[in-house]
């Protein structure tokens, strides 16, 4: 192992230490207010330092949340300082499924006529690390002019191909699935190029074993809120990247119930990762699995890009964490459904 591929690895884990505890979580629970929650996270977590000009009787919910996703990604991008094998990849994983979360939120936006709201959502400290004018995008007013600002950007050939329908609507689904099939051959082709043996097979495990849960989950919400076709739902799905058989995809999209998609998808080999993991509710299942096997490869794991990741993964399941104790406690949540909605 490299002097930087050890440095990468011995970070991560340092780091690793350092999250939030069972105690911390107790103590965040005990808060009152936002104001409590963002002096508990200052004065004994690992966020004060990205905190410490924040003073906690004025802060906003917003910013606070804000200002805790610019501090995951500064330490993401810290990471792939160091010269690992794929963090250059990695940095192009993160900046490109960010653009594509902003995308998608502008293009939500645009199908309501609500264009004007992108710009006060959007995290400001990301533009520095995005080719697309943010400015111009904000202004967009039609479809037409937001490929316009998009012209130079990876994502626009898919986006030129997904116009509005006869009544100017965007099929907002499928648009998403086309831009995240993209993003995520990306990853993969980097996985490919740049890696061998042990390291590509847990890496390549690792995310294949992800998107099996988005996929399931995917199912069961495109089953329950727009009662798509099997077909259709199909179509909506990263099928190429995926361990399940595609006997056991075509029985979840067929299936009549939530709990036969469940009974299919627990008989698979990655499905039976359900049964190891407490869940109130389906939506949590995908980021507990993640939660999972990134705590196994922080500690199993000997290589750096694994390791790296993992962390990462865990760090940004520990901010939803977080932004849930905000949410609970501003809308003064019973306490033990706040916890429960929380994964550690």
């Amino acid at each position: 192992m490299s002097n930087t591929s050890f440095a990468v690895l011995t970070k991560a884990r340092a780091k690793f230490g350092k999250r939030l505890t069972e105690k911390d979580y107790t103590g965040l629970l005990a808060c009152q207010s936002v104001a409590e929650v963002m002096s508990y996270l200052k004065s004994y977590t690992h966020y004060s330092a990205a905190l410490r000009d924040i003073n906690e009787r004025d802060v906003h919910r917003g910013r606070l949340e804000a200002m805790l996703r610019q501090n995951l990604f500064y330490e993401f991008d810290s990471l792939c300082r160091y010269d690992s094998s794929v963090s250059s990849g990695f940095s192009q994983y993160v900046i490109e499924t960010i653009e594509v979360e902003q995308i998608i939120r502008f293009l939500i936006l645009l199908n309501s006529n609500s264009t004007e709201k992108f710009i006060y959502q959007f995290p400001a400290y990301f533009s520095k690390h995005t080719e697309i004018d943010i400015d111009r995008l904000a202004n967009a007013k039609n479809y037409e002019e937001f490929l316009k600002v998009l012209s130079d950007s990876p994502f626009y050939e898919i986006l030129k191909s997904c116009s509005p329908d006869e009544k100017g609507r965007l099929h907002i689904s499928e648009i998403e699935n086309k831009l995240y099939d993209f993003v995520f051959a990306n990853l993969l082709n980097i996985i490919k190029k740049n890696t061998k043996g042990r390291e590509r097979q847990e890496l390549t495990s690792f995310f294949l074993t992800i998107n099996d849960y988005n996929i399931f989950s995917r199912i069961l919400r495109l089953k329950k809120y727009y009662n798509l076709s099997p077909d259709a739902i199909k179509s909506n799905l990263l099928l190429k990247y995926s361990d399940i058989s595609p006997k056991a995809i075509d029985m979840m999209c067929r299936a009549e119930s939530s709990a036969e998609v469940f009974s299919i998808m627990q008989s698979t080999h990655n499905g039976k990762l359900i049964d190891k993991i407490g869940y109130v509710y389906a939506s949590d299942i995908s980021p507990r699995v993640k939660y999972r096997l990134a705590r196994k490869n922080m500690h199993f794991s000997n290589n750096p890009s694994v390791v790296m990741l993992s962390y990462m993964f865990i760090s940004e399941i520990e901010l939803m964490n977080v932004v849930s104790l905000i949410e609970g406690v501003r809308y003064k949540l019973d306490t033990k459904l706040i916890q429960s909605l929380l994964i550690y």
